[in-house]
């Protein structure tokens, strides 16, 4: 709108200017009617300036209100979302702080735990350390074999099927005599534990020291079979066979991997070689063999029982027999007594059905003061 009378103004001055220009050029008799007619038209330009001038004042009332109201609806509106957006980033920080507090909760919890496990490794380490340490000393090694025999020999079998440290007829003393019925008979097993020469072997740095511990491993074994073999199969007193247990898979592993002719040596002096898995194994099938045996001593003693129960049921038919012939005689003495009563029924009656008359009062007096006779037996019909 200002636009629009700012060219308004400018068009009204270049006309006054080229009337001003055209009545010094002109006669005054045309000048003058040019500038009535200027006069004129600046008058009717002067009332639609002040029409609009009022069109703009009102535009220009109608548009600030219109700002205003819009300006408000705004500011409002953007008051409702800015209170919305804190309401929302108060409720998020609220629920991340929570979740927050939570997490540093679970977390502190799992490093409670990490360092638990922490104190448990080092603990384990500690031990592992001892444990090695222990195992370096060959009569510890035999000791912790041993120790370990027996763990799964009393987990395997009842308390009546073995026996620890036990003393043979030759006076040596096995670490574990399993008994078993005879065939086979009672089993020795031996612990031995040949650590050193595996722990070489697998610590060597060349081919030739480690053949050469290898080598060692195969003695150390060879022999621990060959004394076995010799202490503890005893004719008529063990079985014709022995167990040595190894108490380390990794050269039970290593001796059937790599080491053929040693287990074939083992075999061919009746002494097996059994692992902590395979010595399991083996007491599964010794405890099978002590369940049959059982069930065949508890066969004969049911088997005796029975015998006996049939003694006694046969003592028993015949004394029922005995009893049936006293009640079979009994019954005919109650026959013959029935038949005799009947007869002296009979008897009373016909007697009480004769006809004897008015009986003498003398008579009846006599008799009812006279003594009742004895009463007489009476005779067998």
């Amino acid at each position: 709108m200002t636009v629009g009378l700012i060219v308004l103004a400018v068009a009204v001055l270049i006309g006054a200017a080229s009337v001003v220009w055209a009545v010094s050029r002109g006669g005054g008799g045309r000048g003058r009617r040019r500038i009535e007619q200027f006069v004129a038209s600046q008058q009717e330009l002067a009332g639609q300036l002040t029409s609009l001038a009022e069109q703009q004042a009102a535009s220009s009332a109608a548009t600030a209100k219109a700002v205003q109201e819009s300006s408000e609806r705004l500011t409002k509106a953007m008051n409702e979302r800015l209170e919305q957006v804190q309401d929302r980033m108060g409720e998020s920080l609220q629920k991340s702080s929570k979740e927050t507090a939570e997490s540093v909760a679970r977390m502190t919890e799992r490093l409670t735990v990490i360092d638990k496990a922490q104190e448990n490794i080092t603990k384990l380490s500690t031990e592992v350390v001892g444990l090695q340490h222990i195992l370096d000393d060959k009569q510890a090694r035999g000791a912790f074999g041993e120790v370990q025999l027996e763990a799964i020999v009393e987990d395997a079998l009842p308390n009546t099927a073995y026996e620890f440290q036990s003393v043979l007829s030759n006076g040596k003393r096995a670490d574990c005599l399993i008994k078993l019925p005879s065939p086979p008979g009672s089993v020795v097993v031996d612990a031995k534990f040949p650590l050193t020469a595996y722990r070489n072997m697998l610590d060597a740095d060349n081919d030739a020291d480690r053949a050469a511990f290898s080598k060692q491993l195969k003695g150390d074994v060879k022999k621990h079979v060959g004394d076995i073999s010799d202490k503890y199969i005893i004719s008529g007193e063990t079985a014709d066979s022995a167990l040595m247990f190894l108490p380390s898979e990794a050269v039970y592993a290593e001796l059937h991997a790599h080491h053929a002719d040693v287990i074939e040596a083992s075999y061919k002096a009746r002494v097996y070689i059994v692992s902590p898995t395979t010595m399991m194994a083996t007491l599964t099938t010794v405890r099978a063999v002590l369940r049959g045996a059982e069930m065949r001593k508890q066969a004969g003693v049911i088997q005796t029982e029975v015998g006996t129960m049939l003694g006694d049921v046969t003592r028993l038919s015949d004394r029922v027999g005995n009893l049936r012939t006293h009640f079979d005689r009994a019954n005919r003495d109650i026959d013959q007594i029935e038949i005799s009563a009947g007869k002296v029924q009979t008897r009373g009656t016909k007697i009480y059905e004769l006809d004897l008359g008015e009986p003498d009062r003398e008579v009846l007096s006599a008799s009812e003061e006279s003594p009742a006779l004895p009463a007489q037996s009476m005779p067998e019909d």
